[in-house]
């Protein structure tokens, strides 16, 4: 549950405090004391909340109540309380006897915030400003280069792999080849197409001159024979692929 209202709030003054409601609540605490701040407005003679009175006592009214500017000793101090507690302003003013949490948070907001930016420092963490910076810039550009260096090995990954499978496409071919080779007797293949032609050649007139020639025709066969198997074997491989 949360916490319950000092007061029902109704029919109840709001605004400034006027010069003779702080005369009603000075009177009544310098008279009776402090009391519980939930009975005081009704005790005193006040229609404001027990909540406004406690604010205006402790920030406007009390007698110890310190006034005037913050002197140079002051300030440093705050900033030195507040590099180690932060924005925990009420245990800083308890190191300020007289000065209130309020006031020292708008003099830090007004004024000494101001006076560290100038000064190069920053409000929250109380470093030089653009050594923060640069800190920021090098984790930037860390995990911008560690990026960049991921990408670098995937594109070796992948053209490591494109190379494997133009690789493993060339042993298909040369295997192809080679069974072909094997499984071609081109021995057989020249010596019939070489007695086909010498058959033919027989009904010639000059029979002595052709068996003269003889060796030489069967030469010029076996050249010819040979570049017509080369040739068909060009057509059946795609040599582009050798390349």
């Amino acid at each position: 549950m949360g916490r319950q209202p000092c007061c029902d709030k109704v029919g109840l003054k709001r605004g400034p405090w006027t010069i003779e409601e702080d005369h009603k609540l000075m009177n009544f605490i310098l008279n009776n004391g402090i009391h519980c701040w939930r009975t005081v407005p009704k005790l005193a003679g006040l229609l404001r909340c027990g909540k406004s009175c406690r604010l205006r006592w402790i920030n406007y009214l009390r007698p110890d109540l310190k006034r005037g500017a913050f002197t140079e000793s002051e300030e440093d101090q705050i900033i030195q309380l507040h590099a180690r507690l932060g924005n925990r302003w009420s245990k800083i003013a308890s190191h300020f006897p007289g000065r209130t949490d309020n006031e020292i948070k708008n003099h830090w907001n007004t004024r000494i915030k101001k006076k560290l930016k100038l000064l190069g420092l920053d409000p929250v963490t109380h470093k030089p400003i653009q050594k923060a910076e640069e800190n920021d810039g090098d984790s930037s550009n860390k995990s911008n280069g560690d990026d960049q260096q991921q990408g670098i090995k995937l594109d070796d990954d992948e053209k490591v792999e494109g190379i494997e499978l133009s690789l493993d496409e060339t042993n298909d071919l040369f295997n192809s080849y080679q069974m072909l080779c094997e499984s071609f007797d081109l021995d057989s293949w020249l010596n019939q197409d070489a007695a086909n032609n010498t058959c033919s050649s027989s009904y010639s007139m000059e029979e002595s001159s052709n068996k003269s020639s003889t060796g030489e025709t069967n030469s010029t066969i076996g050249e010819d024979s040979l570049k017509q198997w080369v040739d068909s074997v060009d057509s059946f491989l795609s040599w582009d692929s050798f390349i």
